[in-house]
């Protein structure tokens, strides 16, 4: 059987078998097969992948590789000038919006605190994940790289922390979102943006403490959740000072009732 030699770089080494891990090896060749099928052939999702070298030229995924080629296969770059090179991804998304699988409901709720439109519906299985993700234009999160690997899905991220605090701070550093933050903006129980609302309006909801000290609130239209700056408000900010590393940011809510 015809075989290329690849070689994958930095955090891509990741998805590979030990033996081949940062050092070119020998894999066989599909019959007609792209470059795109032989990656993924060997775990690496293609929402990972960045740029690929086939005999020192840059190629696109629909590539057919020949006997003998020499594959180099590189995840996003951070600090190097790729721009004479073919990106294989498409171009980011305008408006960074995503959509979780099952396993990360603590993260899609993160998520939303700090501003980010995250489905997360847990009954949805992985085929209508991959097509609200390409109609809705949304980046995946998942931990199961077969998911990334469905030809309709543009944008993912595996998410390879098991912790969901370390996969916050692990989605915030791999996708450079820090600038986007607007925390306290949506309602992390149904992800509909929360919209101030008169006192009198929603009175009759409230507990006398809460009446007495409290001004201002915001209403879910979406499940009409009530939200109010109270008393874990100044946690929450801290929460947020902290994954940023800047002053809290103070502008929104905090209770929810």
């Amino acid at each position: 059987m015809a075989c290329a030699q690849f070689r994958f770089y930095e955090e891509l080494n990741d998805f590979l078998p030990p033996d081949c891990r940062k050092r070119a090896f020998e894999h066989p060749l599909a019959r007609a097969a792209t470059v795109k099928h032989a990656i993924e052939a060997l775990g690496v999702p293609h929402t990972e992948v960045e740029v690929i070298l086939v005999n020192g030229e840059s190629v696109g995924f629909s590539h057919r590789l020949q006997a003998g080629d020499r594959v180099a296969v590189y995840p996003r770059f951070e600090s190097f000038d790729i721009a004479p090179l073919l990106r294989v991804r498409p171009a980011p998304l305008r408006v960074v919006r995503f959509i979780a699988d099952v396993h990360l409901g603590r993260l899609a709720r993160y998520l939303r605190l700090l501003g980010f439109d995250t489905v997360f519906e847990p009954g949805l299985g992985d085929a209508e994940i991959a097509r609200r993700a390409a109609a809705e234009r949304r980046v995946v999160l998942t931990r199961d790289r077969g998911l990334l690997k469905r030809r309709i899905v543009t944008h993912g991220c595996l998410v390879r922390a098991t912790r969901p605090l370390r996969q916050l701070e692990e989605i915030l550093e791999r996708l450079q979102l820090h600038r986007l933050v607007r925390p306290f903006t949506l309602c992390t129980q149904c992800n509909h943006p929360i919209e101030e609302v008169a006192k009198d309006a929603v009175a009759d909801r409230l507990e006398p403490d809460t009446a007495r000290y409290y001004e201002r609130f915001y209403r879910c239209p979406g499940c009409d959740r009530i939200y109010w700056e109270g008393s874990h408000y100044d946690k929450m900010c801290r929460f947020v000072d902290r994954l940023l590393g800047a002053t809290p940011q103070t502008q929104e809510r905090g209770d929810a009732t």
